[in-house]
């Protein structure tokens, strides 16, 4: 039995700037109807900057959970943006940095329940950091650097919450010698 569902109708509700929210009329696999709500986002980067024995992280508000989280450095894909093309100018913005080498860590899925949000990963090597972040508007955070074994003990230890910085971090231990 396939298990795709058909998209009879799409009912959108909310446009905005980075989301939009729809509800879908759909025909499940057993030929009966059903609803499904869904977030569009264009989707995001995140970069895990190193360079040999430190990573950088950000520390910033969160609104919707209202409290500060340590993330990754991170940011969503403007329209059509390759994701390599983020990665570079988020780590510019965030931490004020370049780097020579950038390695795929892979794509994944956060909230695959009602969102099509993909966040692509990369490790960020032989860095070169400029005097200053560069900020948007409306954004503001502190780097925070740490050794690498060092935040991966803080995501192991749930003292680091969010998904994309634990899978990052977890993950670049297979690419780094």
């Amino acid at each position: 039995m396939k298990f795709d569902e058909k998209t009879i109708k799409a009912n959108y509700i909310y446009q905005g700037k980075v989301i939009n929210v729809r509800v879908d009329d759909v025909m499940l696999p057993n030929d009966t109807e059903a609803k499904r709500e869904i977030v569009e986002h264009r989707g995001g980067v995140g970069i895990i900057p190193y360079d040999g024995e430190n990573v950088y992280l950000v520390n910033q508000y969160r609104y919707a959970l209202r409290q500060e989280l340590l993330e990754i450095p991170a940011g969503k894909r403007e329209f059509d943006e390759n994701p390599i093309e983020t990665a570079k100018r988020e780590l510019y913005e965030e931490v004020g940095a370049t780097a020579k080498n950038f390695t795929y860590l892979g794509e994944y899925y956060p909230t695959v329940g009602y969102c099509e949000e993909i966040i692509y990963l990369f490790l960020a090597t032989d860095l070169k950091f400029s005097n200053r972040l560069h900020l948007d508007q409306d954004e503001f955070l502190e780097v925070k650097k740490m050794k690498l074994t060092d935040a991966i003990a803080l995501a192991k230890n749930n003292e680091i919450k969010d998904a994309k910085t634990v899978i990052a971090l977890l993950k670049c231990g297979d690419y780094i010698d």
